[in-house]
């Protein structure tokens, strides 16, 4: 398919063991993006990349600990780059691990505190909108968007929580103790506010037929924040 002017290029990682790339690809290209797939042992993004999304799965069999292996993926180092130049990346489930696993964002998700697979929808509450991923939604706005995960509990320190609390990066935090998280964390931001990774999957929250659509403001976020990217860059 040929970009158009207004598509922007958004690159969706693919990892040995990813399973939701697939969706996301899907569900960017609802926003209009130009979602290209890119392999994890690419070291280099496609030329004119926007914006990034690391899906869910189980990157390398989720071995040493989840995320633990992707970090050290060549594509990884070009993400970082984009990352740090403010570009929006948007880490899913195993997208987040491999987030906090990079140093990108801080923390670690560690197994659920029930020691059992949840797969579910959840409600999550928007704490901070100073995110592109958030930007269209009002604080204490409660989106519903499923989660489907074994190691998906969020923790850091007190002084951490604490940090990020204050400094608007608890993005996004369940309103019910889904899984043991750190004050019922969801999702966390970098210090920017470019980057993003939660545990709900919001490609699986697009489509009213299928579902709840509480991932729309998150995805439609990513993109509107990719094309602003790539009119600067014109």
């Amino acid at each position: 398919m040929t970009r158009g002017a207004d598509r922007p290029l958004v690159a969706v990682v693919v990892f040995p063991g990813s399973n939701d790339d697939g969706d996301a690809v899907l569900a960017l290209e609802r926003f209009g993006a130009d979602a290209q797939p890119v392999w994890h042992a690419e070291s280099e993004l496609p030329a004119g990349t926007s914006g990034v999304v690391l899906p869910g799965g189980f990157s390398y069999g989720d071995y040493l600990r989840c995320g633990a292996i992707a970090r050290l993926a060549r594509a990884m180092d070009a993400v970082r780059v984009l990352a740090a130049d403010g570009a929006p990346v948007l880490g899913i489930c195993n997208g987040f691990q491999i987030l906090c696993e990079s140093g990108l964002l801080p923390g670690v998700l560690r197994q659920n505190r029930q020691l059992e697979f949840v797969c579910a929808d959840a409600v999550v509450r928007v704490e901070s909108t100073a995110t592109p991923f958030t930007a269209a939604c009002t604080p204490g706005d409660e989106l519903v968007i499923p989660v489907k995960h074994g190691e998906g509990s969020w923790y850091a320190d007190e002084e951490t929580v604490r940090r990020l609390t204050a400094a608007g990066r608890i993005v996004l935090r369940y309103t019910d103790d889904v899984n043991g998280s750190v004050e019922r964390v969801a999702g966390v931001a970098s210090e920017a506010g470019n980057v993003l990774g939660l545990m709900p999957h919001p490609e699986h929250a697009v489509d009213s037929l299928l579902g709840p659509t509480g991932g729309i403001p998150i995805l439609a976020g990513l993109v509107e924040a990719a094309r602003e990217r790539m009119t600067l860059l014109v």
